[in-house]
């Protein structure tokens, strides 16, 4: 399978303006130095997927490459953008890792059962963060064969 020449694009959806800092300096520190966009609720995500409003110039884009989501957020939840997109023949390939504080045993499941890839908890420490993001990173990025939608410009 051939790799794009582009970068694979991380979005990041958050609305904790600190846990969007430490996310951001986790991927500096990580060294992937793949490009990074952040959204900061469901409403923004669904815009930026949708290449709607203040996204509209990504229509010639490749979407992200995958997705990590939270999903306590305000307007719209994690829970109710992942249905959404899962439930969308054009999005419903792209890789979704959830990155919540929740541990509760009921997200787990329900984003399981909503074709989520993975589910991680918030770690508490800066140094964790970096090496999920590594990981994370490396896996999504470095090992595994994406869609064609998130390797390449649409035409």
């Amino acid at each position: 399978m051939m790799r794009s020449t582009l970068p694979i694009r991380i979005l990041v959806a958050e609305d904790d303006a600190d846990d969007r800092m430490m996310i951001k300096d986790a991927f500096e520190e990580s060294r992937l130095g793949n490009p990074v966009d952040f959204v900061e609720d469901g409403v923004q995500l669904m815009n930026y997927l949708q290449r709607e409003g203040e996204y509209a110039n990504l229509s010639d884009h490749p979407y992200p490459g995958f997705i990590l989501l939270d999903l306590n957020m305000p307007r719209k939840d994690g829970r109710t953008a992942l249905r959404e997109i899962k439930a969308s023949p054009i999005l419903q390939r792209i890789p979704i890792v959830i990155l919540t504080t929740s541990k509760a045993e009921e997200d787990i499941v329900r984003t399981y059962n909503l074709g989520v890839n993975s589910f991680i908890c918030k770690p508490v420490t800066f140094d964790s963060l970096v090496e999920i993001v590594k990981t994370v990173g490396r896996y999504w990025i470095e090992i595994v064969a994406l869609p064609p939608e998130c390797q390449r410009a649409m035409a």
